[in-house]
């Protein structure tokens, strides 16, 4: 695991309380070290501070993007639902607002690991015409071309092949896909659009990822195999 945060006394904290619950941490104190860190150590997990000196927090997780599905969990003074908004269109898989608690990181890091982790079981596969989920293998593909997803993106799309023709409300996908009890609905928001721009053919005119007025979303199957 890495955190990258300039803050020595946050980032003392985040190590205690990560190698208490056995996680072994490495740690950056500004993006270009962050960066360097990163491609090194190839950590399974990266907790990113968005205000970095440098070479800031958006731009360190647009460039970890471009390389790596590694889970993202980016943390943020900035409390504005566009900031965080922001955050996850460049790829991040969590966030949490400062001030935080140390243990609600562990634990929503603990979280991300686990649903990051290959699975042990022999799963079959999901499929919906030329789409392929792989649960054991963690891949989706889309006419034998493997889509780029992060890990709450990839959970996010099985769960709701997973579940055909049914229609969640944003707080039950946040319950179900993220295991939070409470939190902002813009985040199911982008990881639907960022989905749709990978699994549908015309994203702005959705046909398998489909918005239920008033409610939330729904996965219509397309083809055979659903």
């Amino acid at each position: 695991m890495l955190v990258i945060e300039d803050d020595p006394t946050t980032r003392e904290v985040l190590r205690r309380y990560l190698t208490r619950a056995g996680l072994a941490v490495a740690e950056a104190d500004n993006g270009v070290a962050g960066l360097t860190a990163f491609t090194q150590a190839r950590p399974d997990l990266v907790i990113l501070d968005l205000m970095l000196p440098g070479i800031d927090g958006l731009d360190v997780c647009e460039r970890i993007r471009r390389i790596s599905a590694v889970p993202i969990m980016i943390l943020t003074a900035l409390g504005s639902e566009s900031d965080r908004v922001v955050g996850l269109e460049q790829g991040a898989d969590d966030y949490v607002v400062k001030p935080f608690s140390p243990r609600e990181v562990t634990l929503r890091a603990q979280r991300l690991l686990e649903r990051s982790a290959p699975s042990q079981q022999q799963v079959a596969a999901l499929l919906d015409g030329d789409l392929v989920i792989d649960l054991t293998a963690r891949r989706a593909t889309v006419s034998g071309r493997e889509l780029a997803m992060t890990a709450r993106e990839f959970d996010l799309l099985a769960f709701l092949v997973g579940h055909p023709n049914q229609a969640f409300r944003r707080s039950e996908l946040l319950a179900q896909v993220w295991d939070w009890d409470f939190g902002d609905d813009s985040t199911v928001t982008v990881h639907v659009r960022r989905l749709r721009e990978k699994v549908e053919p015309d994203p702005s005119r959705p046909v398998r990822l489909q918005t239920v007025w008033g409610v939330g979303y729904r996965y219509q199957p397309t083809g055979a195999g659903s």
